[in-house]
């Protein structure tokens, strides 16, 4: 088992940043892959970015490229968003994901371990 746990959302103007942390204990968190996902009201949850375990690996949806940055601290066990020029269409309640595939996978049936989430939301 893994557990998850986010942190660092809130309020925030458009233009604005925010850094999500997600923590992690269990497991080795080397051995997971890590994502960050994203759910707005009556849509589905949505890919937003993926790291692989080494970290040579990172993979962002079209959508937050250039804004959004996920890097992880393996001695810290913990993945971390950095959101950047944050715009309204960017509030949704995000969540942190683990999975043991090799490169980080935007599917969110391949991530075994979830977080319960925190809400971003971005005021224009």
């Amino acid at each position: 088992q893994v557990q998850l746990v986010e942190s660092g959302g809130g309020l925030v103007e458009a233009g604005g940043s925010l850094r999500l942390s997600c923590a992690a204990s269990g497991r080795t968190f080397t051995n997971y892959a890590m994502g960050w996902f994203r759910q707005a009201p009556g849509k589905e949850r949505e890919f937003v970015a993926g790291i692989s375990s080494s970290a040579r690996t990172t993979y962002y949806t079209d959508s937050v490229k250039g804004r959004f940055t996920i890097f992880r601290d393996n001695d810290k066990n913990s993945v971390y968003l950095q959101m950047n020029t944050l715009k309204p269409e960017d509030t949704a309640v995000y969540y942190c994901a683990a999975g043991r595939q090799v490169v980080p996978s935007k599917t969110p049936s391949l991530y075994p371990y979830w977080g319960q989430g925190t809400q971003v939301t971005v005021s224009s």
